[in-house]
């Protein structure tokens, strides 16, 4: 612990105080950090000008980025044992109905996402204490309660990413890992920064971003220029 909490203050170190960056500078930065001994995702800290209160100015949604997340995806399919073949070899990890229920339940599966045929929302309802905190309870705005298994299981595994802003109005999101080659980071940031752009309600006025913050799992965070965006 003590040698993380050193590497963090030498990392901080490095930083310019108060310096905002444009993307590709502080992903140059990022890499120039110490690193740990694991595979750190880069994430991204959006505060963006809506009043949380307001049902209306929170947003959701998912999207799939140019070049994933780097991450392996695990998904758990309620469906009817007709659809049981067809999603495990669309490649889903955990499939059921009754039996998918009591694992969910009992079990810690460190699931991504969960899908849900319509006809099986049945069984699905019940977990909602469950799945809703964790945001995983399928439903059809997220496109996770679906007929079409294939072509979700595709997408999913290929590297969408679900977002939602908090209580603050801030979205939390990894967009890679600091391995991946630097156009590719940044192509995947600018990509999830204009598609959250581009959820700004109407009735909003001025700037839509008040301040992103870009880390690493273990580094101090940048300031990026969101005026650039």
């Amino acid at each position: 612990m003590k040698f993380s909490s050193k590497r963090h203050q030498n990392n901080t170190k490095m930083l310019i105080k108060k310096k905002i960056y444009d993307i590709k500078e502080g992903i140059k930065f990022l890499k120039k950090f110490k690193k740990t001994k694991f595979s750190e995702s880069v994430d991204l800290a959006c505060q963006i000008n809506i009043d949380p209160k307001k049902t209306e100015q929170n947003i959701r949604g998912t999207i799939i980025l140019p070049h994933g997340t780097g991450k392996t995806i695990k998904i758990a399919v309620f469906a009817p044992e007709e659809k049981k073949k067809i999603a495990l070899q669309s490649g889903a990890d955990l499939v059921g109905l009754e039996d998918l229920l009591e694992i969910l339940k009992t079990q810690k599966k460190n699931i991504d996402f969960v899908l849900a045929t319509p006809e099986s929302m049945n069984f699905v309802k019940n977990l909602g204490p469950i799945l809703g905190p964790q945001g995983l309870m399928p439903n059809y705005k997220d496109g996770t309660i679906t007929n079409d298994l294939p072509q979700i299981i595709h997408n999913l595994k290929k590297g969408t990413i679900k977002y939602r802003n908090d209580k603050n109005g801030i979205i939390h999101s990894s967009i890679g890992k600091i391995q991946f080659p630097l156009e590719k980071l940044y192509e995947n940031i600018l990509f999830f920064l204009k598609h959250i752009k581009k959820s700004k309600p109407n009735q909003l006025k001025g700037f839509y971003f008040k301040k992103i913050n870009l880390s690493t799992t273990m580094s101090p965070g940048i300031i990026i220029n969101h005026l650039s965006i």
